[in-house]
């Protein structure tokens, strides 16, 4: 429990309310709004005085990362942090900061133990994070310059314009930073680059489209502290000589658009930001592009192509953006992550920043934490964090009581990691070395009850439409491996099918235009590599051992588990369900669609999973059944129709290839050419065509 005191009326207190994209969902403005309804109130009535005991106010903040959790409102400098709060709940923190009331301890976060926590220092899921791109997190209006600047803001652009350009870019080598957008490409050595071209102008780029399913880091730091993300480009445009600059900001973000614009205006009319920044002589500004809605335009010369008004594709890399970038001029692009690590590096030191994380991955990087974990939200930890320390000590483990299944790192071209790998550190090299990559940040746990032949499906589906067609061999190769896993998740996979979903893989990795081509086939070659078996059991076997694909899996009630709460039946959306209080429940197999509702709603664990339809087609290929009018003896009329039918259709189809070869016709085309059978094979009806068409088998 914890403990319970009442606040002391002499500190100046701020109230803090998360207001990021989740809590907003969750209503917290609403609570603000309750807050600063309820503190008037209480001033008017003299039991608070909001300038004395909230001397810093009810402030409106960006993500403070536990967003499950939210809203989250925190009292500082106490550190109290409260969770899931309601604009019902507003006079009773007020009661407590005005000393009239204790801590709302129903508002508390329980840890692992149950015990009741007040700071987020004790909160597990914050306890072994270290914050340098989020440490404005969840502390500062976005909109106000003034939070910023009290917390250090632009101390480093002041420093950066009494250097050199050269010693900035020395110092960001030094720092060892690689580029957190996926590449990993050292950022100080790509500003050496860019810098060493005499050419004119130049140009910097923010990358803030960020199209992964599952992610939210950049989101996040452009929403709460899009400050930061100005100071690092300001910086970097200092080091290259740059005159424009350009942040690309997804189109969805309406949040993010709203919060940077807001903080462009108030830097420019702080004189951070426009003509001769703070009486430097130096003239620099920022314009805001919003994405063009494709996940491709993430890729640098796609993302350029778009702001310079053309279609978002890439272009070959024979020539790279540093020298000719944004209209063939030299241009640096960093992503927003990165970018906000840049004034740490300059103000605190190359040195500094490179005591945390490893050798060749130096620093902290943000990940999106979501999936089959109990903790979920955005987490900053030092490179070379296991995986298992990520899931388990900060995520805090699976939930429900079921095991560790794989973790796909690095977005939709990720590559699946399996328990056995859980200790592995991560790092760009680690995780490249292992199938996987770094990509932006998005960590997706996933459990036993997961088909990985499904997520393979899944993401090479997400991939294929947002290719942009380019190139043959990320359009075509896309093409014909969601073909494949498709059937397979249908129960029409047959030998060979991994065979050629790891050809396909490897050429899309090789001859592949741009990143996204090149690393699409990630998803797919780790799962065959880790998770083969469930391939071939989809195959073989056709059955889902995660009883996920519903061709391939039915579901059955164990009555020496089953309690009878009847939860499975009211989760059922088709009704299949039956039965009574004290009795087991069934199951019709006739109505039941397989979407497996029941499972997820038993908390006994009484749903078991065995072959579904095509399991079933494949055991018992009948599909008339002659004896229908008998139901007393329909299970033996079935199996006799069965052989019946089985023995007739080689004498059926015997007679008529002979008959059909004994036609003039085809003598003769026979006496004239021989190899002229073949085709009459291949129009053979028994030859599986699989949708549109045969999946690119006939040319083989």
């Amino acid at each position: 429990m914890a403990e319970t005191k009442k606040a002391s009326s002499s500190i100046d207190r701020t109230l803090l309310v998360c207001c990021g994209t989740g809590c907003i969902a969750n209503g917290a403005q609403a609570v603000a709004a309750a807050l600063t309804k309820a503190a008037s109130a209480m001033e008017k009535k003299g039991s608070l005085r909001v300038t004395v005991s909230l001397k810093g106010g009810i402030k409106e903040t960006g993500c403070n990362g536990f967003c499950e959790n939210g809203p989250i409102v925190r009292l500082m400098p106490d550190d109290i942090s409260y969770y899931h709060v309601k604009p019902a709940d507003a006079a009773d923190i007020l009661n407590h900061i005005a000393g009239k009331g204790e801590i709302v301890e129903r508002l508390l976060y329980k840890n692992d133990e149950g015990k009741k926590v007040l700071s987020q220092k004790e909160n597990p899921f914050y306890a072994k994070q270290h914050k340098i791109a989020l440490r404005n997190a969840g502390l500062i209006e976005p909109g106000s310059i003034k939070d910023y600047v009290d917390r250090g803001g632009f101390d480093a652009l002041k420093k950066a314009l009494t250097m050199k350009a050269d010693t900035i870019i020395s110092e960001v080598e030094k720092s060892g930073l690689r580029g957190r957008g996926g590449a990993g490409f050292p950022t100080g050595q790509k500003w050496r680059q860019c810098a060493s071209y005499e050419e004119t102008p130049k140009y910097v780029v923010c990358n803030g489209d960020e199209g992964d399913p599952g992610a939210f880091m950049d989101r996040s730091i452009l929403e709460g502290d899009p400050h930061s993300v100005i100071e690092g480009l300001l910086i970097a445009a200092r080091a290259i000589g740059a005159v424009e600059g350009f942040m690309y900001i997804r189109d969805e973000y309406e949040l993010a658009l709203k919060n940077v614009r807001k903080a462009l205006e108030s830097a420019r009319a702080s004189k951070y930001l426009g003509k001769n920044i703070l009486g430097s002589g130096w003239d620099f500004d920022i314009s805001v592009v919003r994405g063009g809605g494709a996940f491709v335009c993430g890729e640098s010369s796609a993302l350029m192509a778009s702001i310079e008004g053309r279609v978002g594709e890439p272009r070959t890399k024979y020539i790279r953006s540093v020298q000719k970038g944004l209209w063939d001029k030299p241009t640096v692009l960093n992503n927003v992550e990165t970018l906000v690590n840049i004034p740490h590096i300059i103000l605190h030191g190359a040195a500094n920043y490179k005591k945390m994380g490893t050798q060749a991955s130096a620093g902290t990087k943000v990940f999106a934490l979501v999936g089959k974990v109990k903790r979920t939200g955005l987490v900053e930890v030092p490179m070379g964090t296991t995986l298992r320390q990520l899931v388990f000590d900060i995520g805090g483990g699976i939930p429900d009581k079921r095991s560790f299944k794989a973790v796909q790192t690095g977005g939709p071209s990720g590559g699946c990691i399996p328990a056995s790998l859980l200790d592995l550190p991560i790092d760009f090299d680690t995780l490249d070395k292992y199938g996987s990559m770094m990509g932006s940040g998005g960590i997706i746990v996933m459990d036993d009850r997961t088909c990985m032949v499904e997520v393979a499906r899944y993401y090479t589906n997400f991939l294929a439409e947002e290719s942009c067609g380019k190139c043959t061999p990320c359009r075509e190769g896309l093409r014909r491996m969601l073909e494949i896993l498709t059937d397979i998740t249908a129960g029409k996979g047959r030998p060979g099918d991994i065979e050629l979903l790891e050809e396909t893989g490897i050429a899309m990795k090789e001859a592949s235009l741009c990143g996204l081509g090149k690393s699409a086939a990630n998803p797919v070659l780790s799962t065959t590599k880790y998770f083969r078996s469930e391939y071939e059991a989809h195959i073989k076997k056709k059955t889902c051992p995660a009883g996920v694909c519903p061709k391939l899996t039915s579901f059955l009630i164990v009555k020496n588990k089953c309690k009878a709460c009847g939860l499975c039946k009211k989760s059922c959306p088709v009704s299949a369900i039956s039965g009574q209080k004290a009795k087991p429940h069934l199951i019709n197999q006739k109505l039941c669609v397989n979407c497996g509702s029941c499972r997820i709603a038993c908390p006994f664990d009484a749903i078991d999973t065995k072959g579904g339809d095509a399991g079933k087609k494949e055991t018992k290929p009948a599909a008339k059944k002659p004896g229908a009018k008998k139901p007393v003896a329909k299970k033996p009329v079935a199996k006799k129709t069965a052989k019946k039918v089985a023995a007739k259709k080689p004498v059926a189809k015997k007679p008529a290839i002979k008959k059909a070869a004994k036609k003039p016709t085809v003598k003769k085309a026979t006496a004239k050419k021989a190899d002229k059978k073949a085709p009459v094979k291949k129009t053979n009806k028994k030859t599986p065509v699989r949708g549109k068409t045969t999946r690119g088998r006939a040319s083989k």
